[in-house]
């Protein structure tokens, strides 16, 4: 199988050590999303023009926000991507814009939505009616992940009071942006396949093809950690299960975790690679993340 042309873009990435300026990465996702990735792109697009043979398939378990698996689509640096979320909203976000030719839909809504107007508890009520349609929950979700604090879809979430500049609910609100980002990924969804359902299914099911490549970011709830707890619906999870599950890939794969000791102990007794990679949080605090593989010398 022929190689991607190595770019020099692709390996100009910074050391480990230094923090990704965020701006200067591509924002593909309409979500603003807790734990989101977009400072690890530039390591991703590193990791994945380091391997011999470009993937046949990109696939991320634990989706989210989807970032990641937006470039990885966008700049074909994989055959076909596969994107896994088991949060039904989120879910409705994806199959919408991906499964289902709701993309132009769901753009249009936005657009012609009039936030402005509205009080939170109007808002609320709007993001909290009950609808049997994926499309106007994936609206739904879209509205709540814009205007409540955080992003956080969790339930106990709230909606902004000053936001951005004092704007409001509305501050967070860029509908031809969110448009442009919906259409872009209409655009590539052919080469994008999204399933509803549990990531570590989708690792089982395709853990024994070579021509593989895994992006596992779980729900940080490893060592007690309780922020996934709060941030996300679905943040129960057995993390030494996950790591064996993940020792079964025969391909490559890359993880991110919380550097705590008991992640580290999980790593070295499956026999894994770690390294440290800085980062910023939504607060803009500088942290430190763990990076986890089976050979990480791209990394170094």
């Amino acid at each position: 199988m022929s190689r991607l042309i190595k770019q020099p873009a692709l390996f100009d990435a910074p050391h480990l050590s230094q923090v990704i300026n965020v701006a200067s990465v591509s924002q593909r996702s309409p979500f603003r999303y807790p734990g989101g990735k977009t400072w690890l792109v530039p390591r991703i697009r590193q990791w994945l023009v380091s391997l011999k043979e470009k993937p046949a398939e990109f696939i991320e378990p634990f989706a989210g926000g989807g970032i990641v698996s937006l470039t990885v689509a966008a700049e074909h640096l994989a055959d076909h991507v596969t994107m896994v979320e088991l949060d039904s909203h989120v879910a409705a976000v994806w199959r919408t814009i991906i499964e289902d030719d709701g993309g132009v839909w769901l753009a249009n809504k936005i657009i012609n939505f009039n936030l402005t107007s509205l009080s939170p508890e109007s808002l609320r009520e709007i993001v909290e009616r009950k609808t049997h349609s994926i499309r106007e929950r994936a609206f739904q979700t879209i509205l709540k992940n814009r205007t409540y604090r955080g992003g956080i879809l969790a339930a106990g979430s709230a909606p902004l009071k000053n936001g951005e500049n004092g704007k409001g609910i509305a501050s967070r609100w860029y509908a031809e942006t969110l448009k442009k980002r919906i259409l872009d990924i209409v655009a590539i969804k052919e080469s994008i396949t999204f399933v509803e359902g549990d990531g570590r299914k989708a690792i089982r099911l395709n853990a024994h093809r070579h021509n593989a490549v895994f992006y596992i970011d779980p729900p940080y709830t490893a060592a007690g950690k309780r922020a996934g707890r709060r941030l996300y619906t679905h943040s129960e999870l057995d993390h030494e299960g996950l790591f064996k599950l993940t020792s079964s890939i025969a391909g490559d794969f890359l993880m991110t975790y919380d550097d705590t000791e008991e992640v580290r102990d999980l790593a070295h007794k499956f026999d894994f690679d770690t390294e440290l990679v800085a980062m910023k949080n939504t607060h803009h605090a500088e942290m430190e993340e763990l990076l986890i593989g089976r050979n990480l010398n791209w990394a170094r």
